[in-house]
């Protein structure tokens, strides 16, 4: 068995007390991005034992350790995953999904948000994760583009509901498995998504392995071995964006991770350098590994708290044009017969992410540049509604999207959007998004967060039974079992 050096131990073995997170970043980080995609980083050497590092910290670390803003923020991803979850719980995809596997379902263990059904925790922790990232609603992490809720709260929130768990222990849970995959992110963006994975699958693995293992009260060795697995299980390609498979990604990721700290907590072994080895995880599927980014400042800055949340049902990069759609349509009252053209000018990433000219389904629509400013021009906003089959086959929006033109501007940043609008009568307005709504810079309050969790749960769930909910999941550190979340979201 490898035991801890030396270094490792000064790294990792006092957990500070009080922490602020590293404020200011945003998704410019992606930019950086761009200049690494020709440079492939060396893999440190020799690599410490980056595995047990973790498994170290994630093992030692305290509720009473997370400073006040990393509790708050790991609240405010829990209420909006709870929300984006029930949203999404009646979407054809889950539908699909839960009617191919129930048949094969174990005892019911746990329950999938929104509807009255009980699976097996590892099928509810499924279903729940697609059921949370169909709608593209969900929680962003800029530096690293994942998804950090989808994974981890899926997985342990099931987990909750058959090894009891006290609201405090699993809100800590939660964000250290939300640490723990953005982190092994950190070490292998972009190189790692640029060649085609899903990084929320593939990180998101971890983090679920993380957070479930720290609610099973893993050991050390334990814990090793279950991020050791939760690397065995790599999961999700880019391709699959656009299709019911992209929500497949996080969702296995928390079965995938829960699977790993099961099997783990029964001493089931892996190797003790998954991470790291040169025939390991990051080496393995990426070009580049920077293991500082796993271990350095553990416990001292944290990843979590800088997640953020989407006010628009689509790609993150989309945003900036949405924000500038919409507060010109608002300023100006405008009306689709009005506009003449429309022309955006954009950071590179937004074509190649979300250049699909003609959406055939709202789903593809999520993927598309020109249909979503063209809808949020029609209707004032982009929420799940607007992604719909309906609105990608709407004749009005057609029309409107053939109008508009995106550009590539390389002065442009990821967060930033050029738009200029063109109105038949003659006239010419321009807005400039430096940070959109969302960013870290211009955050959604919990205001907006609560509209945007009650919007999406409404004819789901009856009225007080959403504001009952709301009201428990910002109370999470005070419930003695987390397993009432779930309770509280069911019909």
């Amino acid at each position: 068995m490898t035991t801890i050096n030396r270094r490792g131990l000064l790294k990792v073995g006092a957990i500070a007390s009080v922490a602020a997170a590293t404020p200011g970043l945003s998704l410019s980080a992606m930019a950086q991005g761009e200049k690494m995609k020709t440079a492939e980083s060396a893999p440190s050497s020799p690599p410490e034992p980056v595995t047990r590092i973790l498994a170290h910290y994630l093992v030692n670390a305290r509720y009473e350790d997370l400073p006040a803003n990393v509790r708050k923020e790991g609240t405010r991803t829990l209420l909006n995953w709870v929300g984006v979850a029930v949203g999404g719980s009646h979407h054809e995809t889950v539908a699909r999904a839960l009617s191919a596997l129930k048949p094969f379902s174990g005892p019911p263990q746990a329950g999938l948000l929104g509807r009255s059904d009980r699976l097996d925790i590892m099928n509810a922790a499924f279903l729940n994760g697609v059921a949370s990232h169909i709608f593209d609603f969900d929680d962003t992490h800029l530096k690293t583009i994942i998804h950090p809720a989808g994974p981890v709260v899926s997985a342990i929130l099931a987990l909750s509901e058959y090894h009891p768990v006290s609201g405090k222990d699993f809100l800590n849970a939660l964000v250290l498995g939300v640490e723990t995959e953005c982190r092994i992110g950190n070490a292998v963006y972009p190189n790692h998504y640029d060649v085609g994975w899903h990084i929320t699958g593939t990180a998101g693995v971890f983090g679920a392995a993380a957070a479930a293992g720290k609610i099973l009260g893993l050991s050390e060795q334990q814990m090793v071995w279950a991020l050791g697995l939760a690397a065995s299980q790599p999961v999700g390609l880019r391709e699959s964006f656009g299709s019911m498979n992209k929500s497949f990604n996080p969702g296995r990721a928390a079965s995938n991770g829960l699977f790993a700290a099961l099997l783990a907590s029964k001493d089931y072994t892996s190797s003790d350098g998954m991470i790291e080895a040169k025939r390991g995880w990051a080496n393995t599927i990426s070009t580049k590994q920077d293991y500082r980014e796993i271990t350095e400042g553990l416990g001292q800055r944290y990843e979590s708290a800088l997640n953020t949340y989407k006010p628009f049902a689509c790609g993150i990069v989309i945003h900036p044009a949405l924000d500038a759609a919409i507060q010109l349509r608002n300023q100006y009252a405008l009306t689709d017969d009005q506009i003449s053209r429309v022309d955006l000018k954009v950071h590179p990433l937004v074509i190649e992410l979300t250049g699909k000219k003609t959406p055939k389904i709202g789903l593809e629509g999520k993927f598309s540049i020109y249909h979503s400013v063209a809808v949020a021009l029609i209707e004032g906003a982009a929420g799940e509604r607007q992604y719909s089959d309906r609105a990608v086959n709407d004749p009005k929006v057609i029309a409107l999207r053939e109008r508009v033109t995106a550009t590539i501007d390389p002065a442009i940043k990821p967060e930033q959007v050029d738009i200029t609008i063109t109105l038949k009568d003659g006239r010419v307005l321009h807005k400039f998004i430096e940070h959109a709504i969302g960013s870290l810079e211009v955050p959604m309050s919990d205001q907006q967060l609560e509209a945007k969790f009650t919007d999406l749960a409404k004819g789901i769930l009856p009225d007080a039974q959403v504001r009952r909910l709301i009201e428990t999941c910002w109370s999470v550190e005070n419930l003695g079992s987390a397993a009432d979340i779930a309770k509280a979201a069911v019909v």
